[in-house]
């Protein structure tokens, strides 16, 4: 897959999620989740796995994977860019 830029990704946590933060602050190894993190929660990594899902086309129901990748955008932006381009970015 391409590589997805980290405004392209910032925008989808916007959209998608209550931040608790400044957009402006997070970088690509600001935490999602946890202590020091964006204050993600549950409700929140659902909506982002349902808007990866329709962006992207992948299937997202591995709660381990979804764990993984949404460390920081960071570890989401490797993952989409291991995944095989067997879909059209709408």
């Amino acid at each position: 897959m391409p590589d997805v830029d980290l405004k392209t990704l910032k925008g989808m946590l916007v959209e998608n999620c209550m931040l608790k933060t400044n957009i402006d602050g997070i970088d690509e190894s600001t935490p999602l989740f946890g202590p020091n993190s964006v204050g993600l929660d549950s409700l929140d990594a659902l909506q982002m796995t349902v808007a990866l899902e329709k962006k992207f086309g992948i299937i997202l129901n591995d709660p381990e994977t979804v764990r993984k990748i949404l460390q920081n955008l960071g570890t989401l932006r490797a993952w989409l860019a291991s995944q095989p381009v067997s879909f059209q970015n709408p």
